[in-house]
């Protein structure tokens, strides 16, 4: 029996820089950290040849080409395990729509804990190169390629897409003292909306020819976070979330909608200075920046929606138990 955890994330600047139809062209970078609140992927091996996957449903195969859950069948595929095992996934929170990058966590995690079954100890940097390749170019998502990078390597993390395909990952150095006041000044609120981020994503992706203008700024502001960031100047830092969002919402028409506005400037109003919806937007998670000391007022302002303490997380993907019998 082995058991991986690994993080879902929260992306802070540069989301829509990360699509390799802008990259390749342009270069991107993103500001993201992963959080406290994981996905679990277990494996282990059964007594017979068949394949049996659990999540919100279970399916049990004889061929793994028979699986619908198509992330665990083309993680099999590609780390060459046929039949006769076990899997099984849990998350800390709904996964579908959440905009915290629940996907990639899994597919991530998958690779891990598959690897981890061969024997095999591979990079943080394979697992994110393989899990882009999963999602992309084999099932052909409208995605970007932060989240697996995140996923995999984790802790606060400026991510630059290179025009030649290449991913540099960063770590942010900066002491603890700075980390948890940087947390304490973060939100975070499940909208009650559910949204499908693919037609989100593909909208935006269709964009991006029409909005280079604002993905370079877009690009710019995320470099300029980091160094906010470095120099803890927080509330400059919330400041540029707002910008960022406002901005960010030009992307694709479908990113907010005048429920998500409503709440955000509700907000506002309450003494956040800035925020945006998690991941590709529509729905999911709120993310706010409010200065400690008005956080009361503005959970007040919300207090129709369901908050979700979190912490940022150092680790990435990683083996939390590993039994094997002799």
């Amino acid at each position: 029996m082995i058991i991986v955890q690994t993080p879902l994330r929260i992306s802070f600047f540069g989301g829509g820089t990360d699509f390799p139809s802008y990259y390749m062209e342009e270069g991107g970078c993103v500001l993201s950290s992963a959080i406290d609140k994981f996905i679990f992927l277990t494996i282990k091996e059964r007594f017979d040849s068949k394949v049996r996957v659990g999540y919100t449903r279970t399916e049990m195969v004889d061929d793994i080409d028979q699986l619908q859950h198509e992330l665990i069948r083309e993680a099999l595929r590609l780390t060459g395990i046929r039949s006769g095992v076990e899997i099984t996934t849990m998350g800390d929170i709904p996964s579908e729509g959440s905009g915290l990058g629940s996907s990639s966590t899994v597919t991530v995690g998958a690779l891990h804990a598959m690897y981890a079954y061969l024997g095999e100890i591979v990079s943080a940097e394979r697992l994110a190169r393989e899990a882009c390749t999963i999602e992309i170019v084999t099932l052909k998502k409208p995605i970007g390629v932060q989240d697996q990078y995140i996923a995999a390597y984790g802790g606060l993390r400026f991510i630059e897409f290179m025009t030649d395909g290449e991913v540099k990952v960063e770590k942010i150095n900066i002491s603890t003292d700075a980390r948890r006041a940087l947390n304490d000044n973060f939100l975070l609120f499940f909208t009650g909306v559910s949204r499908s981020a693919s037609t989100i994503l593909s909208e935006q992706k269709s964009n991006i020819k029409d909005r280079l203008t604002e993905l370079r700024e877009i690009k710019h502001m995320a470099c300029q976070a980091r160094t906010y960031i470095e120099t803890e100047n927080f509330d400059a830092l919330g400041e540029l979330m707002h910008q960022s969002w406002e901005l960010k919402k030009r992307l694709a028409g479908t990113i907010s909608n005048g429920q998500i506005n409503e709440m955000y400037e509700t907000a506002r109003r309450a003494g956040a200075i800035g925020g945006k919806i998690a991941g590709a937007g529509g729905g999911g998670f709120l993310l706010l920046y409010v200065p400690y000391e008005r956080q009361s007022k503005v959970r007040a302002a919300l207090s129709g929606l369901q908050e979700l303490p979190f912490r940022l997380e150092s680790d990435g993907t990683k083996i939390i138990f590993n039994y094997r019998r002799s």
